[in-house]
């Protein structure tokens, strides 16, 4: 959600997206709890890199069934869900990001990386 725990991760989430930038995928930050104004305030200058959506009333987030945020969902073109980790889990992060790059042949960039922050349990994904 657009909380100050979850701008802890924003330079990790930017370069595991960016990793991927060239892969045959579509990679987006998604900003819960927000307008894409306020969307787009929260990433800053990330938004020029990376795709920036909102999700003022959560209900992106709900459909994909989480509980706790920040999160990294790999969702295939037919809208099933390959993988999804919740909070800052590194471990669970490089699970979801290796099959990402199983599924596009590309290199799964490393996670945990030196400078990414502990790891935490995260925000509740819904008030």
């Amino acid at each position: 959600p657009f909380t100050h725990e979850s701008s802890w991760l924003l330079d990790t989430a930017r370069r595991i997206l960016t990793a991927f930038s060239g892969a045959d995928v579509r990679v987006a930050f998604v900003v819960s709890g927000t307008d894409s104004e306020g969307a787009h305030k929260f990433i800053g200058p990330l938004a020029n890199e990376i795709l920036c959506l909102a999700d003022p009333d959560r209900e992106f987030v709900h459909s994909l069934g989480l509980s706790t945020l920040p999160a990294f969902v790999t969702i295939r073109q037919d809208g099933y869900q390959i993988g999804i980790a919740e909070g800052w889990d590194p471990e669970a992060w490089r699970s979801v990001a290796t099959d990402l790059a199983n599924l596009t042949a590309w290199t799964r960039p490393e996670i945990p990386a030196a400078g990414d922050p502990m790891p935490y349990v995260g925000t509740p994904a819904t008030p």
